[in-house]
């Protein structure tokens, strides 16, 4: 490899994305967080109580909405797996925080996969039934959910404080090379 500007190395282009991917990296799951503290916490409870709202419309509605925040769920523990992954490419990257965002990261993959796969399915059955006019008892379903919701909200905050000391020790990493690289002595 020749020492002209031009020349990049692979090393180089490598770190240089992972710092861009740890840069991000906090971005997803605060948004992840947000959109479940805003639908599940906010907007469910209230949609009930507006006026005219029949139990099997709310129920129609929740459906919809619940329905399209896991598939933004799903895409956004996606992205964020594609972005940790990156970023401990990264030369920057502390394993040790990497490691405890990976098991927090696992973690609310895990409860939003057990209320996609499990609780979900069981909760539109029920549902289904009340729309159709009848009543398929008491459950504790949606106690069930709202425990998952609550686990997935801890581990979520759990990743974003992971995530934000990656990013600063990445960038703390990155600044001392860049004094480095820049205080050396040309040849």
């Amino acid at each position: 490899m020749t020492n002209s500007p031009d020349a990049v190395s692979v090393e180089a282009v490598r770190s240089h994305a992972g710092l861009r991917a740890v840069a991000v990296l906090p971005l997803l799951p605060t948004l992840w967080l947000g959109m479940i503290l805003a639908i599940s916490f906010v907007e469910a409870p209230l949609k009930f109580q507006a006026p005219g709202i029949t139990i099997p419309l709310g129920l129609g509605i929740g459906r919809l909405v619940f329905t399209a925040l896991n598939i933004v769920e799903i895409a956004l523990a996606l992205a964020t797996v594609v972005t940790l992954l990156v970023g401990r490419r990264s030369s920057t990257v502390h394993e040790s925080r990497a490691g405890g965002l990976t098991w927090s990261l696992v973690a609310a993959v895990i409860v939003l996969l057990l209320k996609v796969v499990w609780v979900r399915p069981l909760l539109n059955a029920r549902s289904d039934v009340i729309v159709a006019g009848g009543d398929p008892g008491p459950s504790l379903l949606h106690s069930a959910y709202v425990v998952l919701e609550c686990l997935q909200v801890a581990a979520l905050i759990v990743v974003i404080v992971f995530a934000v000391r990656l990013l600063l020790d990445a960038a703390r990493a990155h600044a001392l090379t860049a004094r480095d690289t820049n205080s050396s002595p040309r040849s």
